[in-house]
């Protein structure tokens, strides 16, 4: 009897918990616009490596769980993260074939448009950014693609996830 599926989804399930500590972890006042997007980091790579198996559910649940860690408004990690994931199912056999800079890049304008979706919420809440700086995690996310994606290749290959 093959029994990948549950040691795939516990390793998947790690990672995210892993992304789920580091977008917590603590960094001084100047660095904190310097932060990557982990987790959507994280949800771009499985839904990338595995559509089948890590999709729009995943995105929601795991963006509720942001919302309830960051204690940010309720749905807005869930709404940002689903649309992520919805691209990224939509472009994901690109993807796959494009070199890592390349990939790259698209990973800095799918966190990009979620920092743009977090950016105009919070104006309307009455606390927006009056300039681009909140898009510095798209960009630190995008120079620490190539390493997040072959520390997950990795595993997904050390662990037969599939």
């Amino acid at each position: 009897m093959n029994n990948q599926g549950g040691g795939g989804g516990s390793i998947i399930l790690a990672t995210f918990l892993v992304g789920y500590m580091l977008s917590q972890m603590p960094l001084p006042q100047f660095a904190e616009w310097f932060r990557p997007e982990w987790v959507a980091m994280i949800l771009i790579y499985w839904v990338m490596a595995l559509p089948e198996r890590v999709g729009l559910g995943t995105a929601a649940l795991v963006g509720l769980g942001l919302d309830l860690i960051k204690g940010s408004p309720m749905g807005l990690n869930v709404l940002s993260l689903l649309i992520i994931a919805y691209l990224t199912l939509l472009l994901y056999k690109r993807l796959r074939m494009f070199p890592l800079v390349q990939q790259a890049v698209m990973v800095m304008v799918l966190v990009g448009i979620n920092q743009l979706i977090f950016n105009w919420v919070h104006s309307l809440m009455g606390t927006r950014s009056d300039s681009l700086i909140f898009l510095l995690p798209a960009v630190m996310s995008a120079v620490l693609w190539p390493w997040l994606f072959i520390i997950l290749r990795g595993l997904r290959r050390t662990f037969r996830v599939s």
